[in-house]
C-alpha cells in the first residue's frame, strides 16, 4: 500500500490486535520503504499507539503477520530488532539524566544508554557525529545546554537528534508535538521538514492527529478510525476532507496552503 521503490522494511499484511474483546486493530495492511516519510493520523483511540507497538516489535498481533527489517515476528529474535529502531516517545524522555548537556544525551543514544559518557568508550568521530545529528535538527545552539533547563520543544528536537546517533534502520517519532505551544511546534515542524529534506534514507513515521503539524516532505499518510484503515498512500492523494471525516466521525473540512495544512469543523 506504498509505492514500489525498493523492498518494504516494514510490511504489515491482514494484521488485527484483540485486547479484553475489544479489536485494537482490524486487518491492518501497511508497507514502508527506505526514503518514505509517513504520517500515522487518527484521532485518540484510534489504534495509533497499538499500531506502533506493533511496527517497534513490542506487540504480536492476534492474527496476520509482521516483517520488520526482513524479519518475521514471531521467527526473529527481537532483541537483535530493536536496536535498529530509533524511537522517540515519553517514556525514554523520562530517564533522560536532566544535568546532561544535550552533546551528551545525544551521544548516549549510540549504545541505546542513559548513563554518563564515562561508562562507554567514544571516538572523536562520535562526538562528531552527535554534533551533525543536533546540526540536522537545527539544534546544535544547544549543545551545551543542561537538558532540565530545555524548553519541551528543545527537548524534543534534542531526543530525535539522540535517536538519529545510532544511525537507525527506521524512525519512529510518537507525536512529538504534543505539549508544545505554537512557536515551539512551529520550531520543531522546522527542523522535521529539514530531516525530510535531506538525503538519508532512513524511512521516519510521525505520529499525530493534527493535520497543522504535518511538516513538509512528509510524503505518505496512513488514516486509521477505530482500528481501521481509511487512507493509505501518498499524502496529496490520500488526506481529503472526507477521509478526515471518516477518521474523526465529524464533518471537518481540509485546505492546503502551500505545503501545510488546515482543518475546521463544519457544523450547523
Amino acid at each position: 500500500m506504498s509505492s514500489d521503490s525498493g523492498p518494504a522494511l516494514v510490511s504489515i499484511r491482514g494484521v488485527t490486535v484483540v485486547r479484553s474483546g475489544k479489536r485494537l486493530l482490524d486487518d491492518v495492511s501497511w508497507q514502508i520503504r527506505e526514503r518514505e516519510r509517513w504520517v500515522l493520523f487518527g484521532a485518540n483511540g484510534s489504534g495509533k499507539t497499538t499500531l506502533m507497538e506493533v511496527v517497534s516489535s513490542y506487540l504480536f498481533p492476534s492474527s496476520g503477520t509482521v516483517e520488520l527489517l526482513g524479519e518475521r515476528l514471531g521467527k526473529a529474535d527481537v532483541r537483535e530488532l530493536r536496536p535498529q529502531v530509533g524511537y522517540v516517545g515519553a517514556a525514554p524522555t523520562a530517564l533522560v539524566r536532566t544535568t546532561f548537556p544535550a552533546i551528551e544525551v545525544v551521544l548516549t543514544g549510540l549504545h541505546a544508554s542513559f548513563v554518563d559518557t564515562r561508562w562507554h568508550q567514544y571516538t572523536e568521530a562520535d562526538w562528531e557525529r552527535a554534533h551533525a545529528c543536533l546540526a540536522r535538527l537545527h539544534a546544535s545552539h544547544l549543545a551545551d545546554r543542561q537538558f532540565g533547563t530545555m524548553s519541551e520543544g528543545e527537548r524534543k528536537r534534542v531526543l530525535i537528534a539522540r535517536a538519529l546517533m545510532s544511525e537507525p534502520a527506521l524512525l519512529l517519532l510518537d507525536e512529538p508535538g504534543v505539549g508544545l505551544d505554537l512557536g515551539a511546534r512551529e520550531r520543531l515542524i522546522d527542523s522535521l521538514k529539514a530531516l525530510a529534506d535531506d538525503d538519508d534514507p532512513t524511512p521516519v513515521v510521525l505520529v499525530t492527529h493534527h493535520v497543522e503539524e504535518i511538516p513538509p516532505g512528509f510524503d505518505h499518510i496512513l488514516m486509521l478510525a477505530a482500528g481501521r484503515v481509511v487512507g493509505c498512500g501518498p499524502i496529496a492523494q490520500v488526506l481529503t476532507a472526507e477521509h478526515l471525516s471518516q477518521s474523526f466521525d465529524l464533518p471537518l473540512m481540509l485546505e492546503r496552503n502551500g505545503d501545510r495544512w488546515r482543518s475546521w469543523a463544519e457544523i450547523a
